[in-house]
């Protein structure tokens, strides 16, 4: 293991708050003493099928400590997850059925070790010891802590002004949390700022429990592609880690260029003095090698290769896509003088109706084999490769 000053250097980058650091460095301290690894939990409800890269926030952190010979353990919330998490939500969640707690957390699973060191990570199931507690054991959970307390939560205060309704459930998933950390023996537990009461509520318990507080550190809630919202895959500005090479690069390229800072900082292993030495550079090749550092987290280093090689030829210079379709002309586009091309566009998915298509030729966003196209009629040929917009087809006529 590193000195215990290096490691709290290396940790440091993209915490929002480390309660206590002082603890952080004792039981470091006590660690290496010992040469026994922390061992660091970090919980994720199956809520949904699989993980977009806001998610990997925290895991990311999780390796840097397994970077330094400590245990993550990566913890599935099949049992929270049919009570649901209320942070930061000002309604109360539909449950989820255990076939679909069971099925999103397979993927989780398979999508985790894109970046954690399985040699170095537990996987557990909070249902281990959530289903063993009994209706005695959560009503002794219970008695530990006060509804007064429970309700200084920052989301449940807003719910209670606003009058929006908190169900009885919402109140003790702060309790069944900080419970897991108890039967886990948790050195550390790393949460998003929106977690901060909960992971609180986990010290308070191994207190009581007769174990050593854990070390609470959370994360900033990272923001989407827009650059303004929470990343979700419900507002559509998320970089979902199983979508294709492509994809994931050019959604990074999309980002602002003050964003893209943010981005090096919480999704990548860069530290602190390689990052601020990158602002001296030209900021289009910077947020290539963030793409592609990306990509080659979720993909391989061959697939962020041909990535920004298709987003220089197909964006950059506005050629033709090297995954472009090929489809036939539909009956119903084609006329005695060869092809109406409105209908062309619509028939084959560049355009979604009539009114659109004719706007696009009008307005001469439409290309026929790299020459704008701005009128309704075409007299075909053996292949056609039309542009329209951004998207691309090749008919075959």
């Amino acid at each position: 293991m590193l000195p215990v000053s290096q490691q709290l250097d290396y940790l440091r980058k993209g915490f929002v708050d480390i309660i206590r650091e002082e603890d952080l460095k004792t039981r470091l301290e006590e660690c290496v003493k010992a040469g026994r690894p922390l061992r660091v939990k970090a919980g994720f409800d199956p809520t949904a099928p699989d993980l977009h890269v806001g998610h990997t926030v925290l895991i990311r952190k999780m390796k840097h400590f397994q970077d330094l010979g400590h245990t993550a353990i990566f913890l599935i919330g099949d049992g929270t997850a049919m009570i649901g998490d209320p942070s930061g939500r000002n309604a109360t969640r539909p449950p989820m059925t255990r076939e679909q707690i069971v099925e999103n957390a397979e993927t989780y699973k398979k999508q985790v070790f894109k970046i954690l060191d399985p040699a170095k990570t537990e996987i557990r199931y909070n249902s281990e010891w959530l289903e063993q507690l009994g209706f005695e054991g959560m009503i002794r959970l219970a008695g530990k802590y006060t509804v007064a307390r429970i309700l200084e939560r920052d989301d449940f205060t807003k719910r209670l002004k606003d009058g929006v309704p908190i169900s009885m459930h919402e109140i003790l998933y702060p309790l069944v949390q900080g419970y897991d950390s108890v039967m886990l023996k948790c050195d550390v537990e790393l949460g998003g700022t929106d977690q901060r009461f909960n992971l609180l509520v986990g010290r308070e318990l191994q207190k009581d429990a007769g174990q050593p507080p854990q070390i609470v550190a959370t994360v900033p809630l990272l923001e989407g592609t827009d650059g303004v919202e929470k990343m979700s895959k419900s507002k559509g500005n998320y970089i979902g880690i199983t979508e294709p090479a492509k994809v994931m690069f050019r959604k990074v390229m999309s980002v602002n260029d003050t964003l893209m800072w943010r981005y090096w900082e919480l999704l990548t292993d860069a530290t602190v003095p390689e990052i601020a030495a990158m602002k001296a550079r030209e900021p289009m090749a910077v947020k290539k090698e963030l793409a592609g550092r990306i990509v080659t987290d979720f993909h391989s280093a061959a697939d962020a290769a041909q990535a920004a090689e298709d987003f220089a030829r197909e964006v950059q210079q506005g050629g033709v896509p090297s995954d472009i379709v090929t489809v036939a002309a539909p009956a119903e586009a084609r006329t005695a003088a060869g092809l109406h091309v409105p209908k062309l566009l619509v028939a084959v998915g560049l355009a979604p109706s009539r009114t659109e298509a004719d706007r696009l030729v009008k307005s001469g966003a439409v290309e026929i084999d790299g020459a704008r196209w701005t009128d309704l009629s075409h007299p075909g040929g053996a292949v056609l490769t039309i542009r329209a917009g951004k998207k691309w087809k090749r008919v075959e006529t």
